[in-house]
């Protein structure tokens, strides 16, 4: 998957700096929340504030490259396996739950570069390209609707990931809204029920959509 910026190749101790980095701030925004110090992040990764801000400018650029990573890791091998299944529309789906999975785990760092904004960057290139590419196939096999186009799967996309506010950090609540996204796309109602309405917590509708 594309970065959100091009970057020089780093040497191999520099490379492990910024995994560590990485790997921090995914653990410290998860612990703390997304007001969480980068002084904090870089002793967290045992590294000096300096090394930090060498490789990262600020904390949103942290943010994306964390962001970006997790796509990487856990999105693009989904993509691939859905290009080269037989069902298109099935493979779009697996795209999407995994991309609100991600969202999900990491809302803490959606919370720290306005959401969706953020993940958004990260879907950039090739994957981008897969959804489209499933898309028109799906569309030619009949079992997506022909008048929907990649603006309107990207929207879709971006409003899941910012109902993503709405839940309890790693639930897997976004998978009624992805269930009903998946019953507009398709041609026909999928056979399978709804997932179960998950409760949340300490919020109201009228908090939800403030």
């Amino acid at each position: 998957m594309d970065q959100p910026s091009e970057r020089k190749p780093l040497r191999a101790d520099a490379a492990r700096n910024v995994d560590k980095i990485i790997t921090a701030a995914r653990q410290c925004f998860r612990e703390q929340g997304p007001e969480v110090p980068l002084q904090t992040i870089a002793a967290t990764a045992g590294v000096g504030p300096a090394t930090l801000f060498r490789n990262f400018s600020d904390k949103e650029q942290l943010v994306l490259a964390a962001l970006s990573r997790q796509l990487r890791l856990h999105v693009d091998p989904v993509a691939e396996d859905a290009l080269a299944g037989m069902d298109a529309a099935v493979g779009l789906i697996r795209i999407i739950d995994a991309v609100m999975q991600v969202a999900s785990e990491d809302a803490n760092l959606l919370g720290a570069v306005a959401g969706r904004r953020g993940l958004l960057i990260g879907i950039t290139g090739g994957l981008i390209d897969s959804i489209e590419t499933l898309l028109e196939r799906g569309q030619g096999q009949g079992s997506l609707r022909r008048d929907i186009t990649i603006e309107d799967m990207i929207r879709l996309i971006a409003m899941l990931i910012g109902a993503v506010d709405t839940m309890e950090p790693g639930s897997r609540a976004w998978e009624r809204p992805v269930a009903l996204i998946e019953d507009a796309i398709r041609t026909e109602r999928p056979s399978r029920p709804l997932p179960a309405q998950s409760d949340i917590p300490g919020v109201t509708f009228g908090q939800a959509v403030s």
